[in-house]
């Protein structure tokens, strides 16, 4: 599978300019102290800041999923987001290898972790667990990630219900690009996948309603497999997905 940087450097840049936005908009504020990132704009209300002008893109579909975002729950989703990159690169480095698996969880350092590193760094996360399991792509390195991110996460709170429903539109976000122009992105496809299971992660971990629980449970299922299809007559149509993640952020409404 090629690897496509560009991808995912788009956000990267969207990210920067949305941390930039975040701390002339609220100079001692609460998620402008944080550091940025994709919802410091989003926190903030700036929500054109957060898509980068770039609303169509899949990416920039990742950094509007940031808007409305309280602050309590900007770190937790920061994270979840980010544990996503990680937690599709486990399945494919079953599948795929050590290779790919290594890529993904570079990209979401590229994506996530990087363009607001310092909101991080006030986690306690430790960032040598996940550069090693970017660098290894191998199970045992994963796996520590992974438990890295999963304590970050919950220490960090927030509300689990507003974390799941950012993470389904971060996921139909990027999905609305896996199929364009008759052909199907594979990158895409698997960010897509990553934000799904992180919304099933932190839904089984928050303590939703068992069918909240159920219908990220759905939304992941929509992804026949880690590996892309050839063909975009092979996806689950688009619309599903959106359907799906509609259904998750009204069932946790409020």
């Amino acid at each position: 599978m090629a690897f496509r940087p560009k991808l995912w450097l788009t956000l990267g840049a969207a990210l920067t300019l949305t941390a930039a936005c975040s701390e002339q908009g609220q100079p001692g504020g609460e998620s402008g102290g944080e550091g940025g990132g994709e919802g410091g704009a989003a926190a903030q209300g700036e929500n054109e800041g957060g898509g980068g002008g770039e609303s169509g893109a899949g990416e920039a579909g990742a950094a509007a999923g940031y808007a409305g975002v309280s602050a309590d729950s900007l770190m937790a989703l920061r994270i979840a987001h980010l544990k996503g990159f990680f937690l599709v690169a486990q399945r494919s480095q079953a599948v795929e290898g050590d290779l790919q698996a290594a890529a993904l969880a570079g990209q979401g350092l590229a994506e996530v972790y990087e363009p607001a590193a310092s909101a991080f760094s006030s986690t306690g996360l430790d960032a040598a667990v996940l550069r090693r399991a970017a660098e290894t792509g191998s199970a045992a390195d994963l796996s520590a990630a992974v438990a890295a991110l999963d304590a970050a996460q919950t220490a960090a709170g927030g509300n689990a219900g507003e974390v799941v429903a950012a993470l389904a539109d971060i996921s139909a976000g990027i999905y609305r690009e896996v199929g364009v122009d008759g052909a199907v992105d594979p990158v895409e496809y698997q960010h897509a996948l990553g934000a799904a299971m992180a919304a099933q992660a932190t839904a089984r971990a928050g303590g939703l309603p068992a069918q909240t629980v159920t219908d990220t449970e759905g939304l992941v299922a929509m992804w026949r497999g880690v590996t892309a299809p050839e063909n975009v007559a092979d996806l689950t149509p688009v619309g599903q997905v959106q359907a799906q993640a509609s259904r998750i952020r009204l069932a946790t409404a409020g």
